[in-house]
């Protein structure tokens, strides 16, 4: 049973608009197409365990903290025997382990050990649920999800599950039994109670609104050539079809995200998207959407 499905964060939203509507620093967007690559991953997987068969509480996304330090888990699987953490990474590539560290085969690059940092998660969750005096057995894995990475020198000690075993272990979920009582529904309703909605080191880049590339983009292929023929706004570059209202809606909340303390005005909506239209079309999507306070030039528009 999937209780929190999986949504691109609010981090990866946000860099992804960046992306389109300004010229991201080289690091900022090395940045960005790993938060991307890391969510394909995990859909990917989410994919892989649709289906599983055994009772099963599966919590995506879980964000934690304990004591000031935060912790997020790719994937909580509760089921009868333990409780499982999963972090899934999309890495490309060849690899290597050598002295606890982790190094790229081909440019010699360094990165952050992710067995040190599935080590740590699964040592904080432990802590948690021990101050919940919740009594589960904990395991973990690291799971690399492409199929185009290799990993050399993996030690067999440690919880990592490369791509030529993924199946085995998708198979030993399934095929493993699994009834679930009360006492995993309250472990479940515990930790869903205790996911943190804001992450306090999420890594976005400054901006401003007068700095961002005004307009409506394709939700397909990004570009901004835009026809409308009506009731459908075309792209130029790839030809996706958008319905008008969807179109607008999609730019409405795209601005709500960036600039969540603005008040949303049909002015400010139209400078946003800049296509062909007329402000009373604008004014009629939001009217159907949001709730209108205010009258005349004043007004602006929230959720109900």
């Amino acid at each position: 049973m999937l209780l929190k499905p999986r949504f691109e964060s609010e981090e990866l939203l946000i860099n992804r608009s960046l992306d389109r509507r300004s010229q991201l620093q080289e690091k900022e967007r090395f940045h960005y197409l790993n938060l991307e690559k890391g969510y394909e991953g995990e859909v990917t997987f989410d994919l892989l365990i649709e289906n599983l068969q055994p009772e099963m509480f599966i919590i995506n996304d879980l964000l934690l903290e304990i004591s000031g330090s935060y912790f997020q888990i790719d994937t909580v699987i509760i089921r009868q025997g333990n409780v499982l953490l999963i972090d899934i990474k999309n890495y490309q590539g060849d690899c290597y382990l050598e002295s606890d560290n982790m190094y790229s085969v081909a440019t010699s690059r360094e990165y952050k050990n992710p067995v040190n940092q599935l080590k740590r998660s699964t040592v904080l969750f432990r802590q948690l649920l021990q101050n919940l005096n919740q009594n589960f057995l904990v395991e973990s894995s690291l799971l690399f999800i492409n199929s185009e990475f290799t990993l050399y020198q993996a030690p067999m000690d440690q919880p990592i599950i490369l791509p030529t075993q993924i199946n085995g272990f998708i198979r030993d979920l399934n095929n493993t039994s699994s009834t679930l009582n009360d006492s995993h529904k309250n472990l479940a309703q515990k930790l869903l109670s205790l996911h943190k909605t804001k992450n306090p080191f999420t890594n976005i880049p400054e901006y401003a609104y007068d700095k961002l590339q005004k307009g409506m983009y394709c939700k397909k292929c990004g570009s901004f050539i835009f026809v409308y023929r009506k009731p459908h706004f075309i792209c130029n570059q790839c030809g996706e079809h958008e319905k008008l209202e969807s179109a607008i809606m999609r730019n409405v909340r795209e601005y709500e995200l960036l600039f969540p303390n603005d008040k949303i005005t049909t002015q400010k909506i139209y400078d946003w998207c800049r296509v062909d239209l007329n402000k009373r079309t604008f004014a009629r999507v939001l009217n159907k959407n949001y709730k209108p306070y205010g009258h005349t030039r004043g007004t602006y528009y929230k959720v109900e």
